[in-house]
């Protein structure tokens, strides 16, 4: 997919979490080929995944293997990559857990979980980028959320309360910072078939009765979140914050 090239984007330092697959892998990509300095964690060994990328993009990414959910070993891995790239200047939270769950099977420590995951991380991760971005002169934070709390959709009612306060924070953060010209926007993507949504949720019936919801009547893919989020790091979208982009295919429309 060809994307839009953005010059203020190359040497950018750029922190993603998760981008070492789904979504998150698509971004990584897009933020190398800008030619920005890409340092991302994850759960999982993504060491091949840096090897591909530097013989694909010429740009070799720095890998941090984390637990979003523990809070100093992300804060940890946030200065190392400061350290290696230089402040960083654009965050992407990513990482994201859409476990489907009943409201009548939830307990404390699931809730807690969920919230550590899906929230708590994010929160933290802005805190910890906040004095970089003063220092530079400015920032952008793209706090991923989605459509599924927009629609009310069942199935996951700790996932969906977490994009709601994901998109609360946002906003709270871009009135906060907005004087040291730090940018929080949020980006609601729709139902992206990635491969965990192929293998668990992404049904012949399911992809059928979501396609009847959309405008645009193609499946969206990773490749299909990264411009938008590619736009909202550089200058060219430099007075928006605040805000919640949505890429779904045009299923929760307004208006």
């Amino acid at each position: 997919m060809t994307q839009a090239s953005y010059p203020d984007l190359n040497g950018a330092s750029v922190f993603i979490t998760g981008g070492g697959s789904g979504i998150g892998a698509a971004l990584t990509e897009g933020f190398l080929r800008q030619g920005a300095r890409v340092a991302f964690v994850g759960r999982s060994d993504a060491t091949e995944f840096v090897e591909q990328m530097a013989a694909e993009t010429g740009n070799r990414p720095l890998f941090i293997q984390c637990d979003i959910t523990d809070i100093p070993a992300l804060k940890a891995a946030m200065e190392q990559a400061s350290t290696a790239n230089g402040p960083i200047r654009a965050l992407v939270n990513n990482a994201a857990n859409d476990q489907r769950h009943t409201t009548e099977e939830v307990d404390e420590s699931f809730w807690d979980w969920m919230m550590a995951i899906n929230l708590k991380a994010y929160f933290f991760a802005c805190q910890a980028v906040m004095p970089g971005m003063q220092a530079l002169g400015g920032g952008a934070i793209i706090n991923f959320s989605s459509t599924s709390y927009m629609m009310g959709n069942a199935g996951y009612p700790l996932y969906t309360t977490a994009n709601s306060g994901i998109n609360g924070m946002t906003r709270s953060l871009a009135r906060e910072f907005g004087p040291d010209k730090i940018r929080v926007n949020a980006l609601a993507p729709g139902w992206v078939l990635t491969e965990k949504q192929l293998e668990m949720w992404a049904d012949p019936d399911a992809l059928a009765a979501h396609m009847d919801k959309q405008c645009l009547k193609e499946h969206l893919h990773p490749d299909d979140i990264v411009g938008a989020t590619l736009f909202l790091a550089s200058d060219a979208s430099r007075m928006m914050t605040g805000q919640a982009m949505v890429v779904d295919g045009g299923v929760a429309v307004t208006g």
